[in-house]
């Protein structure tokens, strides 16, 4: 004989019971039994159930304040070594170009980036224009013959 499979242990519990220990039939019918209609008692008796169910209902969680999409800042950022890896494509591109000195000149905020990070290495002097740069990054091109150019973001963000 097969089984049915089934989500809940079938009860054996109270068969046999008219009532199922509630008593009277209407005892277990109405919403009574539950502390009222729809959302009633939710600021007094069933507070416990909103804070633990619908904590968002009454307003919590909620406070405090958001800055604007139109207002906020996103700090897009690169690494030393993901630019050296970008360097012969932005060459052929022509986004970056090759000065007499030998150093390569580089605009980030062309490719979309604003900070400039220092974790890698570099193969060839650099001289980078972007809004703001590491220390690490700074010294690294610096020991290499390169440098950093600071650019000027917007000015009325803070940042």
């Amino acid at each position: 004989m097969m089984s049915i499979p089934r989500r809940r242990k079938k009860s054996r519990k109270m068969r046999g019971s008219r009532l199922h220990g509630y008593g009277l039939q209407r005892q277990h019918r109405r919403s009574g039994r539950i502390g009222g209609f729809g959302m009633a008692g939710t600021k007094k008796h069933l507070w416990t159930w909103v804070t633990a169910y619908e904590p968002d209902y009454f307003g919590r969680g909620r406070r405090g304040f958001k800055r604007p999409r139109a207002v906020r800042r996103e700090i897009r950022s690169i690494n030393l070594a993901d630019l050296d890896k970008m360097i012969p494509e932005l060459l052929r591109s022509g986004v970056a170009e090759e000065r007499e000195d030998g150093r390569i000149e580089l605009d980030l905020g062309k490719i979309g980036y604003n900070k400039l990070l220092g974790r890698g290495e570099v193969s060839r002097p650099l001289l980078i224009k972007v809004e703001s740069a590491s220390k690490n990054a700074v010294s690294k091109l610096e020991s290499m013959g390169g440098g950093v150019i600071l650019t000027e973001g917007d000015s009325d963000e803070p940042g």
